[in-house]
């Protein structure tokens, strides 16, 4: 089937909207939150527990660590990326720019593309635009990601401006690698360009404009949530969802806290992904409806009660605070698998309430008063 995108509702005082995307995967209904698991697995989360418990619709998977571990060849000749790690529903893979970014160090950019060297044992490769498509289209994601720059913030204006125009130059390499090559697997893929232009807002706008212009069938804007205030952030997804067009999903990249996603579904975004639920879990920090609670502290020492009265998945209503405290005081595993599945749930809830209160017509009521909430240190 050729997958498709439905404007289904539009918020009437903030710019919010619920959508539906289909593909051959199933169904996206959105505002969406996708879990990342970068190495074809979400931290610690099984695919059992992502689909009944959690709820994704949607997870990701990283081109860089992929090509690294297990390679192309395995992933290929499983089938696919789906069958790799069995997992029916959808996938999107990002296309490793933004990992050849945090390589910094290790990374040199040319016209032609960026050689690197693995953080595994450094050995030296090389990813052009097409190389990043192909690589995509082998692993089999369902949404497939343009191979681009992401700046460093800060970054000066001229640094910024070469960069967004490298990523076009770029963009127009992947749209010629997408559109000319098949599809390896018996269902259709699809591709998104990414917006950059750092925290300049006539680059964004300038950037929003040529993406749009390539009428693929999504869009997503790329270089925020990398160390901007969140002020500066909510400005440039603002700018450029006014730019975007309307009939197309909109993905903003490595967004962020439950608040960020509210405040940016308010602007016009539909989807989101961002490691934070699940390492910040690892960590001890839970999200809930109430706040944020750091479950090492010792008030939670004997706290008998359930971990989250509202919470959605299996291990809200199972464990204690008290013994969630005490599994992270004993550094065992569970602990972080716990506060990840709690977190995820959390996430994927958050969104398919601010759906419903998208169509109820209550939106703003309702993301208002949890943004007090959710910023709450419990």
């Amino acid at each position: 089937m050729n997958p498709t995108f439905k404007l289904e509702h539009k918020d009437n005082l903030t710019k919010a909207r619920a959508c539906k995307i289909k593909t051959s995967h199933g169904e996206i209904n959105t505002p969406v939150f996708m879990p990342v698991g970068t190495q074809g697995t979400v931290k610690g989360v099984h695919q059992k527990e992502l689909k009944e418990e959690i709820k994704a619709d949607i997870i990701l998977g990283n081109t860089y660590h992929l090509y690294l571990r297990p390679g192309i060849e395995i992933i290929e000749k499983a089938g696919g990326i789906h069958k790799f790690i069995n997992w029916e529903k959808n996938i999107l893979t990002d296309s490793g720019g933004y990992q050849v970014y945090s390589l910094a160090s290790n990374r040199k950019i040319t016209e032609e593309g960026v050689q690197f060297k693995s953080h595994i044992d450094g050995s030296k490769h090389f990813f052009s635009p097409e190389e990043a498509i192909d690589i995509q289209k082998s692993i089999g994601a369902d949404i497939v990601m343009a191979f681009d720059e992401c700046p460093p913030y800060p970054c000066d204006y001229s640094y910024a401006k070469n960069s967004m125009n490298l990523t076009h130059r770029w963009l127009d390499r992947c749209i010629s690698r997408f559109n000319n090559t098949p599809d390896k697997y018996n269902y259709k893929q699809m591709f998104f360009p990414i917006v950059q232009g750092g925290t300049y807002k006539d680059l964004r706008k300038t950037s929003a404009d040529y993406i749009s212009s390539k009428n693929c069938f999504g869009n997503a804007i790329g270089g925020l949530s990398v160390g901007e205030p969140h002020d500066e952030m909510y400005e440039m997804s603002s700018i450029v969802c006014d730019i975007l067009p309307e009939d197309k999903p909109r993905y903003l990249m490595g967004v962020g806290t439950p608040v960020n996603l509210l405040e940016n579904i308010s602007l016009g975004i539909d989807m989101f992904d961002c490691v934070m639920p699940t390492r910040n879990g690892r960590n001890g920090m839970l999200f809930t409806s109430e706040g944020i609670i750091n479950i090492k502290n010792k008030k939670w020492e004997f706290d008998y009660s359930f971990l989250d009265d509202n919470g959605t998945t299996w291990v809200d209503k199972t464990y204690s605070k008290s013994y969630l405290r005490h599994l992270f005081s004993v550094n065992e595993m569970l602990g972080r698998q716990i506060a990840s599945i709690h977190n995820l749930g959390f996430y994927c809830f958050l969104m398919s309430e601010a759906r419903k209160k998208i169509i109820e017509g209550d939106f703003l009521n309702w993301k208002d008063k949890m943004v007090k909430k959710l910023n709450n240190r419990l």
